[in-house]
């Protein structure tokens, strides 16, 4: 690990989107509007979401063949756009709350909401990759942290259990259930490694808004505790840390990065809940 301290590079012009192509109602605003419908979605709606989350995970997964070291965070970010658009969706990201890019790329240290811009890829490097697609009114959105090179044994562990710390908390998904047991169990397994859990950035719930409202926290807390209903649709997207789960803030207002700068990673599902338990809508 012995890349210094990530500092922001240069962000590229705006990329353009095709006119055909539906923007969501928050592009040219500061803010989306608030959402105010229902948690629980009806039949269309998850059929609708299905096919974003499918062709959300297939944008991941061709952004994420190419993190390798060389790339800047920028063509990756030219990648996803552009498989997005091919596809006939809007990339959920450009334009939210004014962000700059089609993607978030965040490498080592930083937790979430990484810029792209002309930062390169170095040898050992995590990168986590972050994409979301409009399509046909809904989004779907899903995330994954990626080795870049010959990654060393600790990080290459933090990337392996963050993914299981996801999929147990996806398991623990139950109608009946209150939300807050999804992060009483990611909590007690990143303990087992000694891992921090951020908890200044949760998971949310998504549909026709890319974040309704509801909130899905990765730790234990009685704060959060709606029930959880058939129906449903939100995000899983637990971020674990090597060190301290406490941020600091660049000043683009978008970039959180660890405050002891020790390496974090992260994953991410959408996910429907059944009467069984949780389907989840962004695999390819």
């Amino acid at each position: 690990m012995s890349r210094a301290p990530l500092t922001p590079g240069t962000v590229s012009p705006v990329r353009p989107v095709p006119r055909s192509i539906p923007r969501p109602e928050y592009v040219g605003r500061p803010a989306p509007e608030r959402f105010e419908g229902d948690e629980v979605k009806d039949a269309d709606t998850i059929e609708r979401m299905r096919a974003a989350g499918r062709l959300a995970a297939q944008a991941l997964a061709e952004v994420g063949r190419a993190v390798r070291p060389g790339i800047t965070t920028d063509e990756l970010d030219r990648i996803g756009h552009e498989f997005l658009c091919d596809h006939g969706a809007y990339p959920s990201t450009l334009g939210y709350r004014e962000f700059p890019k089609s993607l978030c790329s965040s490498i080592n240290e930083v937790i979430c909401h990484g810029i792209p811009d002309s930062t390169v890829v170095e040898d050992g490097d995590i990168v986590n990759i972050d994409i979301t697609a409009y399509l046909d009114g809904v989004h779907g959105d899903t995330n994954a942290t990626f080795l870049a090179g010959d990654v060393d044994e600790e990080s290459t562990l933090l990337v392996e259990r963050t993914r299981e710390a996801l999929n147990r908390g996806i398991k623990a998904v139950k109608p009946g259930r209150r939300v807050n047991v999804i992060g009483r169990v990611i909590e007690a397994y990143a303990a087992r490694f000694g891992y921090g859990v951020v908890k200044d950035f949760t998971g949310h719930g998504i549909g026709t808004h890319f974040h309704s409202g509801l909130v899905i926290p990765h730790y234990d807390s009685d704060y959060y505790d709606d029930v959880i209903r058939v129906g449903m649709t939100f995000t899983i997207e637990p971020m674990l840390t090597l060190g301290t789960p406490d941020h600091d803030m660049w000043d683009d207002g978008w970039t959180a990065v660890t405050k002891d700068r020790r390496r974090t990673a992260q994953f991410e599902h959408t996910l429907l809940v059944t009467p069984t338990g949780a389907e989840v809508l962004t695999l390819p």
